[in-house]
């Protein structure tokens, strides 16, 4: 019988003097790098190459998908962990909105009264909550000459304004806005809307070339109106929010019901177009489908969700447009499954395969689309008043 156990010391001296030597074994090699102290690298992390030769195609697609949900997780990651100070803001006592029926042309003025008399109201509420930002906000939107469809002052806020004269518009544009955008931001927002109204008025004196009377007029000029629609509530710029369609398939069905009120004022006939910019792009494109315009602009956009025009499921004219400063231009334009949510909006609309009318935005940054006597304000209003050969493309 043969006892097998664990070899004596004599023994393994032994089986060491009698074993061959292998030469390989005994040259000295090259040091051998440390074990890393961190996690072990993620296996086929990126595509190899030799030094200086391109990636194959392949790989290359591959490692910038790795490389783009490696952005977008780092943008999650910042979202949840930088303090938002408005999250521990208390909430600021505002009367219910103004209980209206919707609108028609006999009735606006009936709601632009009780919608400034709601925020006169919300403004004495916040000054003596002792909140003096959203005290003074809401006290200017009270002002005589402001026009309200909805004036909301609870949380955030609501707000849908017009500028012109509504009642007898035949070209309208509906502004969607992105993130960021609250009662306390408004104005910001507002100011662009007025310097597109400015904008189409001063182009509309030069613009009976067409001979088409307006849907309440007898003159061949075109009546225009312009609406600021903070109908939803918008995401921060710094949140996880702004990374999903959450907010904006919440936006869809209030946008979809408004632009089916504002046909019940300015007629089947009337030119709307919707107007959206950065995550309002979003918003938009998760409405396209239930929504009655003939044109939407998609400007700063970080992707609509959609792959391209024909997904967007719309009989509308598709525009996009973005700046040569815009920092948008810096996001992934990719889908990604991240902490248990869809993350990021997927093709860029301005790329010749999303398939919209492409048109100039000049050097402006992502705040600048609306800016006063910019490329993309003199095109955003000629898209409004129908002019499509008078837009400059990119």
């Amino acid at each position: 019988m043969e006892l097998r156990g664990k070899p004596t010391a004599a023994g393994r001296a032994q089986a060491a003097r009698t074993t061959p030597s292998d030469p390989a074994l005994e040259r000295p090699g090259p040091p051998q790098p440390s074990e890393p102290s961190g996690p072990a690298p993620l296996a086929h992390s990126a595509p190899s190459a030799q030094p200086g030769e391109p990636l194959p195609p392949t790989l290359r697609v591959r490692f910038l998908r790795r490389l783009s949900r490696t952005l977008l997780a780092a943008l999650v990651t910042a979202a949840v962990v930088v303090p938002v100070s408005a999250a521990a803001r208390p909430r600021i006592p505002a009367p219910a909105p103004a209980a209206l029926a919707p609108p028609t042309t006999a009735t606006l003025d009936k709601a632009y009264t009780a919608n400034r008399a709601n925020a006169a109201e919300a403004s004495r509420m916040a000054a003596a909550h002792g909140d003096r930002t959203r005290a003074v906000a809401d006290h200017v939107m009270a002002t005589p000459s402001r026009h309200f469809l909805t004036f909301d002052g609870r949380g955030q806020g609501l707000a849908v304004e017009v500028l012109g004269d509504l009642a007898h518009a035949d070209r309208v544009a509906v502004l969607v806005p992105g993130s960021d955008t609250t009662l306390e931001t408004y104005g910001r927002f507002r100011a662009g809307a007025a310097a597109l109204q400015a904008r189409l008025n001063s182009l509309d004196h030069g613009h009976g070339t067409h001979g088409t009377h307006g849907t309440h007029g007898s003159t061949s000029r075109p009546h225009t109106a312009v609406i600021a629609w903070l109908g939803y509530e918008t995401p921060g710029t710094v949140s996880t929010t702004v990374l999903t369609t959450g907010r904006a398939e919440d936006a869809a069905p209030p946008l979809t019901r408004f632009i089916r009120e504002l046909r019940g004022v300015v007629g089947e006939k009337a030119h709307v177009s919707l107007l959206c910019h950065s995550y309002g792009t979003v918003v938009c494109g998760r409405a396209a489908r239930g929504l009655d315009v003939d044109d939407i602009a998609l400007i700063g956009s970080p992707g609509t969700g959609a792959d391209s025009v024909s997904a967007l499921r719309t009989s509308a004219r598709i525009w996009a447009a973005r700046g040569a400063d815009d920092w948008i231009v810096n996001v992934p334009h990719v889908h990604a499954d991240l902490f248990g949510t869809t993350v990021g909006f997927g093709a860029d609309p301005v790329s010749p395969a999303f398939g919209a009318h492409v048109f100039a935005a000049g050097a402006g940054g992502h705040s600048d689309y609306f800016k006063p006597g910019s490329v993309s304000l003199d095109n955003l209003a000629r898209i409004v008043l129908g002019d499509a050969s008078e837009v400059s493309r990119a």
